[in-house]
Parts: structure tokens; sequence; C-alpha cells
């Protein structure tokens, strides 16, 4: 017999844990009415500019050259001429250029070019502001890329790294004007006059989704991160922007898995056409490049960077009214399942690849997709990763018990296998990743179990033949307890996943639930009828009062001994994250060993390829960076595994001209093609 003090405290704790859910509860509604005020950008006062400082922008006396330029303006006696006419410093640089050819000089007229750019466009004068950042773009991509200066660039120069970002920022203030006059049409052709010269400009959109799938377009400079731990920005050429997608008017099967107002990345990159004999109009294409598809592009034979921001498009994505209203439902799929049912499902935040190893995210109780957005991020800025691999997200009523959910997710991944693969002949669908926090792994573990007779036998021993009910709620049951692995899921990843219950489902929460949570009548009325249906049918007719999410966790559920014993898919690897709140912190107080909410007893396993523990409370382990690097990990044994078993011969690198450059011949060579990013240097 348990003594009085140890009684009492047992008591007194299951009394915390309720409580505890309790006050949760509260502030979460207190949120959903409103007073939630996270953010994941906010507007910058000043759009982000790398030349602010070298070329002192917002000073008082105005942008004034570098020392580099003022030294190339004394060698050829022009400094004084740069402070009385600039513009006539121009020219007589540009006659210079002509009869040397020098590297210094491009610089110069680059950064020069902006200067009066910019001050042009300070005063309203769009004009010549849009005529001068085009001169600007066109001399630094002479500078780096005219062969004929192939042996006067030094990539180790800082002057090197000034003219990119002199071509990036003076595009991105072309693309500014451009983009207020309604210039920035995909698909049509614009006449511009820059200096000397006429340009014919096109846009098109290269990478995964086409001209016509992009609604508006938003410059990244113009935001600055607030909700999210860690910023992604690569460096190379080309302006980040960010793309609202217009959702499509064709019949695409894969439309239905994409949020409204979609917003991805791309990155602006300006490609010009080297003047052919004859031609009236020097030919210049702006490419709407996709980073997810390729963080690189060719030009005049050599690879080239691009500028990337995979962060600040995403945030933008989570901070759309749209975003929120679908993913951001955790109380409402927790108190009121019913209402959530319409947008539960699969999304995808990126282009749909058929050629990238799906990865599907599951979240656990009272949250919702929001949840994976840290490791997302994080996962995204590995190239090996996000070339490789697409993320999509399950939305589920965390409400309901969480059998109920995995029977759901089982027919959703049914049902987009065969929309989006409807002949079983893509063979990424065969090499599914599950990754599940909390409540969310044993929706997972129960895409890779056997059932046999093992989960009908916890409700009955009598054959399932024999049950008398109506023959929708025979068909729900038999859905429920009778079930196969999905032969398509090769690896499941669980953390912080309560695989013997949690003590948190407790008598207290588990009443608290079943007066907060509201499910649909007929529901609440089945388990009933069948009572009364079936006397003396049923083993255990408790487990079929639960209805609830709460009640399904309760440690004493004989669910999780059957779980735990069921047979798995032989051809699946299983890994498991624990998470570990050190002694003395607040959870401690309420719970043993283990992340707070889940015992460390109930969340690990000696059973699956391997375990990570990381001192992490429940709400936070999935974030917890060892965490995200321990999922980078499995992903790319994951793949290691997948390449071996393709036993096929890797493809030799293929090399196709590149649709703006085939009348000159460059090669254009897609990222998936190319092993690694290599570093932009001389042709020689």
């Amino acid at each position: 017999m348990m003594p009085a003090s140890a009684s009492y405290c047992h008591t007194t704790r299951l009394r915390c844990h309720g409580l505890t859910v309790l006050l949760l509860i509260v502030i979460a509604c207190h949120a959903a009415s409103g007073c939630a005020s996270n953010r994941y950008l906010k507007v910058r006062r000043v759009p982000r500019n790398p030349l602010e400082g070298p070329l002192n922008l917002l000073s008082r006396k105005g942008p004034e050259p570098t020392d580099r330029t003022l030294q190339t303006l004394r060698r050829y006696d022009l400094e004084k001429t740069q402070r009385r006419n600039p513009d006539a410093a121009l020219q007589q640089l540009q006659a210079e250029l002509a009869q040397e050819r020098s590297a210094d000089i491009l610089q110069a007229l680059s950064e020069l070019t902006y200067i009066a750019a910019y001050k042009a466009d300070a005063i309203g004068n769009k004009e010549r502001a849009l005529n001068l950042y085009g001169a600007t773009v066109f001399h630094a991509y002479d500078y780096l890329f005219d062969p004929r200066y192939d042996a006067l660039r030094n990539p180790y120069d800082p002057q090197f790294r000034r003219v990119c970002d002199l071509y990036n920022t003076g595009l991105e203030a072309a693309l500014r004007i451009m983009n207020r006059n309604g210039q920035l049409a995909p698909g049509e052709s614009q006449m511009f006059q820059t200096g000397q010269e006429q340009m014919q400009l096109e846009v098109v959109a290269r990478g995964s989704w086409e001209v016509e799938d992009l609604e508006k377009l938003e410059f990244v400079s113009d935001y600055q991160i607030t909700g999210l731990r860690n910023h992604h920005h690569s460096y190379g050429l080309g302006v980040p922007m960010i793309a609202v997608r217009r959702p499509s008017s064709t019949d695409d099967p894969v439309e239905q898995y994409y949020p409204a107002k979609l917003t991805v990345p791309v990155t602006a990159f300006l490609r010009i056409v080297p003047a052919q004999p004859g031609q009236q109009a020097r030919h210049c294409v702006l490419e709407l490049c996709d980073p997810l598809d390729s963080s690189t592009t060719l030009v005049a034979n050599r690879l080239v960077p691009l500028e990337t921001d995979l962060s600040t498009p995403l945030g933008y994505n989570l901070d759309a009214p749209q975003s929120r209203a679908i993913f951001d439902i955790a109380t409402l799929g927790l108190l009121n399942p019913v209402s959530a049912e319409s947008i539960q499902g699969l999304y995808m935040v990126e282009a749909y690849d058929p050629q990238k190893i799906p990865v599907v995210m599951v979240h656990g109780l009272w949250s919702s997709p929001m949840t994976w957005m840290e490791m997302f991020n994080d996962l995204l800025a590995y190239p090996e990763i996000r070339s490789n691999y697409q993320f999509w997200f399950y939305l589920y009523p965390s409400g309901q018990p969480f059998w109920t959910s995995a029977q759901q997710m089982r027919a959703d991944l049914a049902a987009a296998r065969q929309t989006l693969d409807p002949s079983s002949v893509n063979p990424v669908f065969e090499q599914l990743v599950l990754v599940g926090h909390s409540m969310g792994g044993l929706v997972s573990m129960l895409q890779t179990l056997e059932s046999g007779n093992d989960f009908w036998s916890i409700l009955s021993d009598q054959p399932f033949e024999d049950l008398q009910a109506e023959p929708e709620v025979r068909s729900a049951i038999a859905q429920l307890v009778f079930f196969e692995p999905n032969p398509a899921v090769h690896t499941v990843i669980t953390i912080g996943t309560p695989h013997r219950g949690s003590t948190y489902a407790n008598e207290y929460t588990r009443f608290l639930a079943r007066k907060l949570i509201r499910l649909p009548s007929h529901v609440l009325g089945i388990a009933q009828r069948l009572r009364l249906e079936n006397p003396g049918f049923f083993r255990d007719t408790d487990l079929l009062a639960i209805s609830t999410s709460i009640d399904s966790l309760a440690p004493n559920s004989p669910i999780f001994p059957a779980m735990l014993a069921a047979e798995r898919a032989p051809w699946v690897d299983y890994h498991n994250v624990v998470g570990v709140v050190p002694e003395g912190s607040f959870w401690t107080r309420f719970s043993d060993v283990g992340d707070g909410v889940v015992d460390f007893a109930s969340a690990h396993r000696d059973d699956f390829q391997s375990q990570l523990v990381v001192e992490a409370d429940h709400m936070a382990v999935h974030a917890h960076p060892r965490t995200i690097l321990e999922v980078r990990r499995i992903l790319l044994e994951h793949l290691a595994g997948v390449q071996a078993r393709s036993a096929a011969p890797a493809a030799p690198l293929q090399v196709h001209p590149h649709p703006a450059e085939a009348s000159w011949g460059a090669p254009h060579v897609s990222q998936r093609e190319v092993p690694g990013d290599q570093i932009l240097a001389p042709a020689h």
C-alpha cells in the first residue's frame, strides 16, 4: 500500500499537471482571440544596401567615390573634373577605356555611374536614374565576364567583390524603378536606353516555376528577420526577391497541395548577351531563378554562385494572413477538431519536384506545421539537402485520438500517391521519410506497423465479422484497427514522442479535455450505440469511450503495448530523439526525468537504429540545433541508402546550351548535375 505521504505527493503532482495544462489552454485561447503578436519579419526603415558604408550613401554630403576610384581618376587626371562635372568625367573615362583595356577603369565607371544614378534617384529623376543604374550593371558585367579582361581581373582583390555589390545594387535599384513603372511583366520584352546603347530586355523564369506562376515581386532587402533564429543568406550575383505565387488556372493535380498566395524565393539575375554584328539593340535577359532548384548559373563558361536568401521569403510567407489561417491553428485543432477538418492534409511550401525525395513533417498535440519552421529553415540551408529532398507538412486536428489521425494520414498519403504518381513509376515515392514531433511521432509510427489482429483484440476477443453495426461504422472501425505498413515509407524519425504514453494524460487533464474539446455529437454517440447493439461483445468498453487525444495518450492505455509489440516493416529505419531538461528547471517540478511533458522512460527506444538525447524541453526539442543536425545526418544516411539501392551507375555530367546564350555557345549546367558549387574565377 502506498504511504499516505507518497499518496499525497502523487495526488498533488497530478493536480499540478492538470492546473498547468489548464493554464496553458487559457493562454492559448487568449492568443487565439487575437492577442498574439508573433511576427517573422519587420519592414526596414531603409532597404539594406552593402554599398551604404563604402560609398557613404547616407551621409549629409551625399555619396562619395571610394579611394580606389579616386586613385583611378587621379591616374587619368580626372579628379578635378569629377568634382566639377561628373558627367564629363564619365565620358572621358569611357574614352580612355576605348583606348586601353583596364579593369580599374571598368570598376571606376561602374561605381561613378551608380553614384550619379543614386543622386538622380534621390531627387526624383527616375528616367536618368534608370539609365545610369543600367550603365552600372553593364560596366560591372563586363568587368566580371568579358573575356577581354580575363587576365586583368583578380578574384582575390576586394575590388572584385565591390564590383559584385555594384552589379547587385545597381540591378536592384533599376528593378525597383521598373517595378513601379509596371515594366517587370514576365514574358514581355521591353526596350531601354542605357548610356549610348539601346537594350532589349526580356523577363523569364528559370527553375521550378513558370513566368505565369509569379503574381507579384517583393525585395528581400526591404525586410528584416525577427521570428526565425537563423537568417540563411548566401553571397554571389543577383538580387534575392520574394515572389508571390499566382494559383494555377490549369487542372494541375499538385495545385491542391499549395497554400493560397504561396511565397517562394527567387533571385533576379541579368544576363547580357554579347552584341552580334548588325544588331541594333543588345539583348539582355532578366532571369528569375529558383534557388531551391539551383544556387548557381553558368556565365561565360564559368559557374557563378547566385546571391540567395531562403529565410526572408519563408518569413514573409509565414506572416501572410492566409498562411496563418491554415498553419497557425494549434488551438483550433485541439479544441474544435471538426472545424479544422476542412484544411487538414498535406501541404507543400516549395515547388513539387518528382525527382526529390519527400520528407513529411508531422506536428504534435496542440500544434501545427508552424512548429517545424526553425528546422525547415535550417535544413534548407544545406545544398545537399535541398537538392535531394522536398519538404511536405501534414496538418491534422490534434484534439482527436492519435490513431484516428494516423488512419486519416494513411488515407491522405495514399491519395497523394495516386494523384501525383498514378502509375506508380516514380521511385522517389518509394523512399518517403516521416519526421514526427510528440504525438506526431505516434501518428508516423502507425504508418509502418502491421496490425494483424492485435489492435482489434484490444477491443474484443470475438471475430470482427460478428460485429453488429451500420456499414459505414463497420468500415470506419476496420480502417482504425486493421492496417498494413505503407510500403513507400523507408525512414521514421520520432522526436519527443510518448511511445509509452504521457503522465500528463491523467484523470484531471482528461476530464478537462472532455469539457473543452468539442467533438461532433455523432462521433460521441457511436460508442454508446455499439455497446447497446453488441452486449458482452467488447472486452474493454472504456476504450470505446476514448474521444480525445488527451484520453488516447494515457499511459495505461492498451494501445501502447500493442504498438510496442506490433510487427514493424523490415524495410524501415527508425531513429529517435529524446529531450531531457536540466535538473532544477521549471519542468522538473512537475515531472520525472524527461522533457517536462514526456518522461524519458516513455520517450526512449533502445530498439531503434539510433537515439540522440538533447538537453531541451518538450516545446523546443525539435528545434534544438543538435536535433536539426541529427535529422540532417539521418537524411544524408537515407540518401546514401537510396543511391546504393538504386544500383545504377552515376549519370555523366550533362552540359546543355543556356537558352539565353545559345547563340554564342555558352553551356548551362543545372545544380542537380554539378557535385558542388564552384568559385567564380577568371576563365583562361
